[in-house]
C-alpha cells in the first residue's frame, strides 16, 4: 500500500506555454510513515512490540502519559526503543530516487543521549572542578551545551541527571580568579554558564551556588570586561536568579562588589538585545528589593540611562526600561535624576498606548511620581507633561478603560494637571530629536 505525498511543480500548460503550479502526488509507501503521525519517519525507531515509529513522535505519546504501544497496545518504555537502522537507509534511498520531483532527502538523525552517558557527562563536569582543570572543565560544558540544544530529550536527559548543579557547583568552585581578557579561567566560566542556560530553572541549591560572594565577584567581573557570549550568558544567569524571588540572592547580589556598576554599564553601553534585557529584569528585581539598591542604582545613573534607552527601543526593552525607570522613581535621588533629564516626560507620554498595556500602566505611575509632589520641580514636569498632549492622553486611557491602580493615578495626574491648563500651550507629538539631550 503506498498514501500520496502532495508536492507542488511546474508545468507547462497545454494552451499558450504558460507555466503554473499544478499539484502532484508522488507516492510513499506506508511503511515509510510513522503509524502516529502518518508522516514521513525522519528517526525510525523499533519498539519491543516490533512496530517501528517516528522516535519523536512515539517519545511524544509516551510524554503525555501513554504506556503502551498505539498499535498493539503492549507496554512500550522509552528506553527499550531501538533506532530501525535499514528503515532508515531505505527511506533516504527512496528520497534520493525522488529527488527529481521534490523530496528532500531525510537527514541521518543523531544518536540521542542516554542515562549512561549523560551521567558520565555530568560526572566529568564535577571531576575537572575538583581538579581545578579550567580546561578540561569548560571543555565538558561545551560538550554538555551542545548535546542539551541538539534535542529536548537530550536536555531533559542531562537535566535528570544532575546538569544544573553540577555546572553551578562547577562555576562557584572556579571562581574567584580575575577574568578579564580571554585567559583559560575566563572562557572555562563562560561555557559553563553557556551550559546552565540550557538547563533553566534552577533549583534553589543552584542559585544558592551562583550567589555565593565567590561566584558573584567573578560574575560582576565577566559583565564587564568578558567577551561577548560570556557577558550575554552571565547576564541570562543573573537574570534566572534575580527573577526567582530569592530574598537571600537578591540581598547578596545588590551588595556584591561591582555588580550594579556592571549592570547599568549594560544598559549604557549595550552589547546585544538579549544582554541588555537581561541586565534591566535583574535591575528591576533588585531596585524594588530595597530602598538602599534603588539609591544605589539611581546614584549610578540608571534613570538617564533608560530614559535614553526609551526613545528607540522594541516592546520587550520598552516595558522592562519602564519597570525600572518606574521603580527607581520610589526614591528621591531617582526622582531628582529623572526630572533633571529633558526627555523623562516626553518619553513616558509617548510610550503610553505606543507599546502595551503594561508599558502603559509603568509610564502613568511613573509620570504620577514625578508629578505629585509639590515644588518647582514637580510643577515643572507637570508643565511639561501638559506641553506633550499628557493631558489628552490621560483622558482617552480612561475612557477606553483601565483598572486598579493605574486608574487611579490617571485620574490623580488629571486633577493636578487641570489646575495649569490655561497656561500651558499643548501639542500632540513629540519630536525627539528636536529636543536636546544632556548627554
Amino acid at each position: 500500500m503506498v498514501l500520496p505525498m502532495l508536492r507542488r511543480s511546474r508545468k507547462e500548460a497545454a494552451r499558450g506555454g504558460e507555466v503554473v503550479g499544478v499539484e502532484e502526488e508522488v507516492a510513499v509507501p506506508a511503511h515509510f510513515r510513522c503509524p502516529i503521525s502518518l508522516e514521513l519517519m525522519r528517526d525510525p525507531v523499533t519498539a519491543a512490540t516490533g512496530i517501528t515509529y517516528d522516535r519523536e513522535c512515539l517519545e511524544r505519546w509516551l510524554e503525555r502519559g501513554h504506556g503502551s504501544c498505539p498499535v498493539t497496545g503492549r507496554p512500550v518504555r522509552m528506553g527499550d526503543l531501538v533506532p530501525n537502522h535499514a528503515t532508515r537507509r531505505m527511506i533516504q534511498d527512496w528520497c534520493v530516487a525522488n529527488r527529481a520531483r521534490g523530496v528532500e532527502r531525510v537527514p541521518t538523525p543523531r544518536v540521542p543521549v542516554g542515562e549512561a552517558d549523560a551521567e558520565e557527562a555530568i560526572a566529568e563536569v564535577s571531576a575537572a572542578a575538583r581538579r581545578g582543570d579550567a580546561a578540561a572543565c569548560g571543555a565538558v560544558a561545551a560538550r554538555a551545551r551542545a548535546l542539551g540544544k541538539e534535542s529536548e530529550r537530550n536536555r531533559r536527559c542531562l537535566a535528570a541527571a544532575g546538569a544544573a548543579r553540577a555546572l553551578s557547583s562547577a562555576f562557584r568552585q572556579l571562581a574567584g580568579e580575575p577574568v578579564e581578557g580571554a585567559g583559560v579561567v575566563s572562557g572555562a566560566l563562560g561555557e559553563i554558564l553557556a551550559a546552565l542556560t540550557v538547563f533553566f530553572p534552577l533549583d534553589e541549591e543552584c542559585r544558592r551556588c551562583i550567589a555565593s560572594p565567590a561566584s558573584l565577584k567573578s560574575l560582576a567581573s565577566l559583565l564587564s570586561h568578558g567577551e561577548l557570549a560570556a557577558r550575554v550568558s552571565a547576564a541570562i544567569v543573573l537574570r534566572e536568579v534575580a527573577s526567582s524571588g530569592d530574598r537571600n540572592a537578591l540581598e547578596a547580589i545588590s551588595r556584591a562588589p561591582g555588580m550594579c556598576d556592571a549592570l547599568v554599564g549594560l544598559v549604557t553601553g549595550p552589547v546585544s538585545s538579549s544582554a541588555t534585557k537581561a541586565a534591566l529584569v535583574t535591575s528591576y528585581y533588585l531596585v524594588s528589593s530595597s530602598d538602599r539598591a534603588a539609591a544605589r542604582f539611581a546614584g549610578l545613573g540608571v534613570v538617564p540611562a533608560v530614559v535614553e534607552l526609551l526613545v528607540d527601543s522594541d516592546k520587550g526593552t520598552s516595558e522592562k526600561a519602564l519597570a525600572v525607570l518606574d521603580a527607581a522613581l520610589c526614591t528621591d535621588a531617582g526622582v531628582e535624576s529623572a526630572r533633571a533629564h529633558a526627555l523623562t516626560v516626553p518619553v513616558l507620554v509617548k510610550k503610553m498606548f505606543r507599546v502595551s498595556d503594561m508599558a502603559t500602566d509603568f509610564a502613568v505611575s511613573a509620570l504620577w511620581r514625578l508629578c505629585r509632589t509639590s515644588g518647582s520641580g514637580a510643577g515643572s514636569c507637570r508643565a511639561e507633561a501638559l506641553r506633550v498632549g499628557a493631558f489628552q492622553k490621560l483622558l482617552l486611557l480612561l475612557q477606553v478603560g483601565c483598572a486598579g491602580v493605574t486608574k487611579e493615578r490617571a485620574s490623580e495626574l488629571l486633577k493636578m494637571l487641570n489646575g495649569s491648563r490655561g497656561s500651558v500651550e499643548c501639542i500632540e507629538t513629540v519630536d525627539f530629536k528636536g529636543l536636546k539631550r544632556p548627554f
